[in-house]
């Protein structure tokens, strides 16, 4: 079954996040798919952007507890939408939670409609938001931040684009992004890729910093016993044992 649903329209080339089943939550195989999508596109001399989008009304539910991705691997992907010479533009129609929001982080426009919403769901099953912190806290507003990853709270579209997660946010995303489509389908190639690199320059020192230490640091937390009990609580449907 393919995970990764392929388009092109005007080369612009759409990637959609096709696994309903799971709320396209962050398994290995979608990781892996999604990975050689996006190299692809990045050989791709006729692909002048790529959108990355859903189905379903969840565009990512962070990682699958039941198959997670390595964290290597989840390093490794939002480091190729970092570096790919090519923009990727990440359209939002729904829910986004944990790594989901390291994906909008690492791309380099992301837009949602009005109704989707956001939150860091890290601290409420014992782990925290490591790795995908590499895009994130060079692209955010830190006090916003702040509040959201120690919460765990939701926030709407409109609070999202006010702390830097997303560009903008409207009504239709679609006639939201249609500017943004024709703006990058009048660029030249050349343009864009070195346009993308003196944007990208500091995420990828943040990468080049902190990227083993947080991989270390993603991986102890899912192996502790605190992880185990809230991920078992969180399938359960029920709250952890720290609840008061």
């Amino acid at each position: 079954m393919t995970l990764i649903g392929r388009t092109r329209a005007r080369a612009v080339q759409t990637l959609t996040l096709d696994s309903p089943d799971n709320r396209n939550a962050l398994s290995a195989a979608l990781v892996g798919e999604l990975t050689d999508a996006l190299s692809d596109c990045a050989k791709d001399a006729d692909v002048r952007a790529i959108v990355l989008t859903h189905t379903g009304n969840t565009f990512c539910a962070g990682a699958d507890l039941r198959d997670p991705p390595p964290p290597d691997a989840l390093v490794a992907l939002l480091r190729q939408i970092v570096e790919l010479p090519k923009p990727v533009v990440a359209r939002v129609t729904g829910h986004v939670r944990a790594g989901g929001l390291g994906l909008l982080a690492a791309c380099d426009i992301s837009a949602a409609s009005h109704e989707a919403t956001f939150a860091f769901a890290e601290v409420r099953i014992g782990v925290a938001p490591a790795v995908i912190s590499l895009p994130l806290l060079p692209r955010t507003d830190p006090r916003a931040l702040a509040r959201y990853y120690l919460t765990g709270e939701r926030f709407t579209a409109r609070e999202a684009a006010r702390m830097g997660l997303l560009t903008t946010e409207g009504e239709d995303v679609d006639e939201t992004l249609a500017p943004v489509l024709d703006g990058l389908r009048r660029a030249s190639p050349q343009a864009l890729a070195e346009t993308k690199a003196l944007l990208t320059a500091k995420v990828l020192e943040t990468f080049d910093r902190d990227a083993a230490d947080l991989t270390a640091l993603s991986a102890r937390l899912f192996s502790s016993a605190q992880a185990r009990e809230g991920m078992t609580a969180f399938l359960e449907r029920r709250d952890p044992e720290w609840v008061v």
